[in-house]
């Protein structure tokens, strides 16, 4: 049997996340009466749309985790980068509800792609034989 312990941590946390967000946007939901749609809220478009992009980009991330985690070139640094990306989704979410915290969606999106790109970069090096 195969375990994959860096994707099986990642993907619970990516599920966690994904749960908190869903929170997030009820809790607002609540708050504003708003049942379905956005209601022309922009507060509540923020924190759908924090969770639409939230789910766009951590399908790559857990594939490219799992599938370098498979071909044997993951070791400890992959879990630092996998906890990298969550924090960098948690700040996202924070930052995307605008005002003090608004710097958070900056950092969260850069963090976001540096993460994408660097194991891409990685998956294609493996995939050529250098890795």
């Amino acid at each position: 049997m195969i375990v994959l312990p860096v994707t099986l941590a990642a993907a619970a946390a990516a599920a966690v996340l994904n749960i908190w967000l869903g929170i997030r946007i009820g809790a607002l939901r609540t708050a504003l009466q708003i049942s379905v749609g956005d209601g022309g809220s922009e507060a509540l478009q923020r924190r759908m749309r924090a969770q639409l992009n939230y789910v766009e980009n951590t399908g790559f991330v857990l594939v490219l985790i799992a599938a370098i985690e498979l071909a044997g070139a993951g070791s400890w640094w992959l879990a630092y980068v996998a906890a990298a990306y969550f924090l960098a989704r948690i700040a996202h979410g924070f930052g995307m509800d605008g005002g003090k915290a608004q710097v958070g969606r900056m950092i969260g999106t850069l963090t976001t792609m540096l993460v994408q790109l660097g194991l891409a970069v990685v998956a294609a090096l493996v995939a050529a034989g250098v890795m």
